[in-house]
């Protein structure tokens, strides 16, 4: 049966219901993203006044209530009548598509254009308290989930001048996180402040039992702000390249720098605005460097010019890219992509010709970073992996005994709760059904941990001797194998030809060179032994540089993200035969894997940001998910082999 459609069908929603009624249309999600943009849309309006020259100082408070305010020393939002009699101030906040920035009249350039963030803020609050100093006076006014409560009414005299917006978040929307998260909001101010140069910003929890508090200002802009992005790194040259340049009124600002790394970290703002998704400024950014670096190096007679594509050019680059628009055009209500199609020209024209000049005016660095776009081509023609060593045997510190020691003996203390994989049980059975060899044999597990992958061998073999460097995991193993000592697979404490099979899991990525392990591996099997190893394999080309990323930024000590022809070629290359491979999935939770002793705050907060931006061609072949609750879900592509050395075993 279906409904009668006709007029009495259609809806009308009246103020801010529409907010309420479809809150994702206007701030992304009701999770941990759409929480902290509620304090982002009042925040940029701060930021719209420091644009304008009237605010040097922005404070946010995380309140004990668990709501959050924001305060400017700005001009303060206009409070005098409006045509119906309400103020400005009132109207500002409970209707949508109002405010002063549809006309250049008062702000020459904003972030907030569509004139819906701060009603939107009021829609999704369980109260709001409003105060603004402007006109000699104090002024107040109160709203609930978009509707006022007590109207605007000054409360005193007052030399002061500004706006404080105070907000407690809805449970009735955000029903699944409420907490303001400290990284978070940090990360993000500390951008403002880089982006912003001489703007004091300041964080305080005022949550816990003593306040915690931190002030953001730089004088440095978009060079600081990449310098910052560089300092755990190798740079090439220094300090950052800074490029200007104002065209049609589009105001361009951009700092570049090469480090020894291989992974690209462009980072690009519109008018203080994170456009987390890209856009026409991004776009014509990368042709600017591509043509530059392309430039310079047929200008000094460089071979191979023609073979360097963007991606080789970029690799290692941290760019910090800053544009003031007049009238910039977003697609999506949270802004996260810049449309305007004149821009990407404007910027191409302005940073080709900055950094082209800038190269050519220093031959070392222009000779360095064409060096590094000629080997980047090489190696990517070399290997269409993304875990080609060549490429990725770059690491923060040396992977040394004591490095290892280190962090694995500290992430004992936890390690069955730090990743599901672990211990998970169904992978762990499927590494033991590989087994071929016969009942009577003896197993090594290199690099035990704490010995689970063996025992998924007991019952299968007559016994299993673990080897693991770190004293922790030694004494972890020795609960489940009947024998563990300590060694390297490096040099492996056995004769040769020991046992009939040895085992492995997800330790190879770690190995600046893993062909010297598997020369261990064979050299102690018996002829017609069996090695069983599990490896975290992408899903494909298109996500392994963003896997490569994700890891390495979670485990300062990987050097490899294999792809599945490039593992197979190692396991023949040590000279095994019969390969066979068998593929299983497993959801991770990344908040719990990233939650380890190696991974620093930053690194967390990074790492769910390459979730978050995680790039369509990685999306299109990467099954993971983003929860409501702001928590992340990753699939991890388990792939176990099973490979024989030449020979027949024989008892």
């Amino acid at each position: 049966m279906t409904t009668a459609y006709n007029a009495d069908s259609i809806t009308i929603l009246s103020g801010l219901e529409p907010v309420r009624q479809r809150p994702g249309m206007y701030i992304g999600s009701t999770g941990a993203e759409g929480l902290h943009h509620l304090v982002y849309e009042v925040v940029d309006n701060a930021i719209d006044e420091a644009l304008a020259g009237h605010c040097s100082t922005i404070t946010v408070e995380l309140l004990a209530d668990g709501g959050c305010a924001v305060s400017d020393d700005g001009r303060g939002i206009p409070v005098g009548p409006m045509p119906d009699g309400r103020s400005a101030a009132e109207i500002v906040l409970t209707t949508l598509h109002t405010g002063a920035k549809f006309s250049q009249d008062t702000y020459k350039v904003s972030g907030g254009l569509h004139g819906v963030g701060v009603s939107c803020v009021n829609a999704l609050s369980e109260r709001l308290e409003l105060d603004v100093w402007r006109e000699g006076g104090h002024h107040r006014a109160h709203f609930s989930r978009g509707k006022v409560t007590t109207p605007l009414a000054r409360l005193a005299d007052s030399d002061r001048h500004g706006t404080r917006v105070s907000f407690l978040p809805d449970a009735r929307i955000f029903r699944d996180v409420l907490d303001f998260s400290w990284d978070v909001l940090s990360w993000r101010l500390r951008e403002l402040a880089f982006l912003n140069p001489g703007l004091s910003i300041q964080l305080r929890d005022l949550r816990g039992d003593a306040p915690v508090e931190e002030t953001f200002l730089y004088e440095g802009g978009t060079q600081s702000f990449v310098a910052h992005l560089n300092a755990a790194r190798i740079p090439l040259h220094s300090p950052p390249l800074h490029i200007l340049g104002t065209i049609d009124g589009v105001e361009i600002d951009a700092a570049l720098q090469w480090t020894s790394l291989y992974a690209e970290d462009t980072h690009t703002f519109v008018n203080s605005i994170r456009t987390a998704e890209g856009g026409t400024h991004l776009s014509g950014l990368r042709d600017a460097i591509t043509a530059a670096v392309r430039r310079i190096a047929e200008a000094r007679g460089r071979r191979g010019v023609d073979r360097i594509r963007g991606i080789d050019v970029r690799e290692g680059l941290a760019c910090v890219l800053s544009l003031k628009v007049p009238q910039p055009e977003f697609g999506g209500q949270t802004k996260t992509r810049l449309t305007n199609a004149a821009v990407e020209g404007l910027v191409r024209q302005t940073v080709e010709a900055g950094l082209f000049a800038a190269l050519e005016a220093d031959d070392a660095l222009a000779a360095a970073v064409v060096q590094k776009a000629l080997d980047a081509a090489r190696a990517r023609r070399a290997s269409r992996s993304a875990g080609d060593a060549a490429r990725h045997q770059l690491t923060p510190e040396e992977a040394t005994p004591e490095v290892y020691k280190d962090q694995f003996g500290e992430r004992s203390k936890n390690w069955h709760d730090s990743a599901v994989w672990i211990a998970h049980d169904e992978l762990l059975r499927r590494h033991g059904s590989r087994c071929l060899v016969p009942p009577d044999s003896e197993a090594l597990d290199v690099c035990c941990g704490s010995g689970v992958v063996g025992a998924s061998f007991k019952g299968h073999v007559k016994k299993v001797t673990g080897l693991d460097i770190t004293p922790e995991m030694v004494a972890l193993a020795r609960e489940r194998l009947d024998e563990v000592v300590h060694g390297t697979v490096y040099d492996i404490p056995f004769p040769d030809e020991r046992f009939e099979l040895v085992c492995n899991r997800e330790v190879m990525h770690l190995m600046p060179d893993p062909m010297r392990m598997m020369r261990e591996v064979v050299r102690v099997l018996k002829p017609g032994g069996q090695f069983v190893v599990g490896q975290i394999l992408p899903f494909g080309e298109a996500d392994a540089p963003w896997m490569f990323r994700v890891f390495k930024k979670k485990q300062p000590l990987i050097y490899h993200m294999f792809q599945e022809e490039d593992f197979e070629a190692l396991l023949r290359e040590a000279g095994l035969v019969d390969i066979e491979m068998e593929e299983y999935c497993v959801w991770e939770d990344i908040d719990v894997w990233i939650d380890t002793y190696e991974t620093s705050t930053l690194h967390r907060y990074e790492i769910r940001r390459l979730f978050q931006e995680a790039p369509a061609e990685a999306r299109a072949v990467h099954p993971f998910k983003i929860l409501p609750s702001g928590r992340i879900q990753d699939c991890w592509r388990w792939c176990i082999y099973s490979a024989r050395k030449p020979g027949v075993l024989r008892g």
